[in-house]
């Protein structure tokens, strides 16, 4: 059985024992239920990626919470602004994800960055049209993509 689906039962058990079907028990199920079977993993046989594919998504979220905050921050300081210091451009991003799931995730996660809109991907798929609202820098904004979101996104999928 899949380590996932038997986390998701065990977070069930969890709340079945406890008598509450809240958020809150069924999270506090999950998470005693991944150490649970972090722990009795070498006894269970269940794969290591499992729990290296979850250290990696709790990453990728915390940075995009992240990169949320700080880029709302700045959105809101840009429009307070007597004089607004954005300086909107479409800016061309090489992609090295390829597949269609790690593109959609990359995008969807760009768009909902404040200040920055993804508008397309070519049909070779090797290069992302990002619309940003700050991009002095057309370098920077590319290898801040790179460096940060797109490197955590390639890093969930691989094995």
């Amino acid at each position: 059985m899949n380590a996932f689906v038997i986390n998701v039962i065990l977070a069930f058990a969890w709340a079945a024992m406890t008598g509450e079907f809240s958020l809150a028990s069924l999270m506090t199920g999950a998470v005693l239920g991944f150490f649970a079977l972090w722990l009795s993993a070498p006894l269970t046989g269940i794969e290591r990626l499992y729990f290296v594919r979850s250290y990696r998504i709790a990453r990728l979220a915390l940075y995009f919470l992240y990169e949320l905050l700080l880029s709302s921050l700045r959105v809101a300081w840009d429009v307070i602004r007597p004089y607004p210091r954005n300086k909107p451009a479409l800016v061309e991003v090489p992609l090295d994800v390829q597949s269609d799931l790690e593109i959609l995730l990359l995008t969807n996660l760009i768009s909902l960055t404040p200040g920055t809109l993804s508008v397309d991907v070519t049909p070779d798929r090797s290069t992302l049209l990002v619309h940003a609202m700050f991009a002095d820098d057309h370098a920077a904004v590319v290898a801040e993509l790179k460096n940060g979101m797109e490197r955590l996104v390639a890093e969930v999928f691989e094995k």
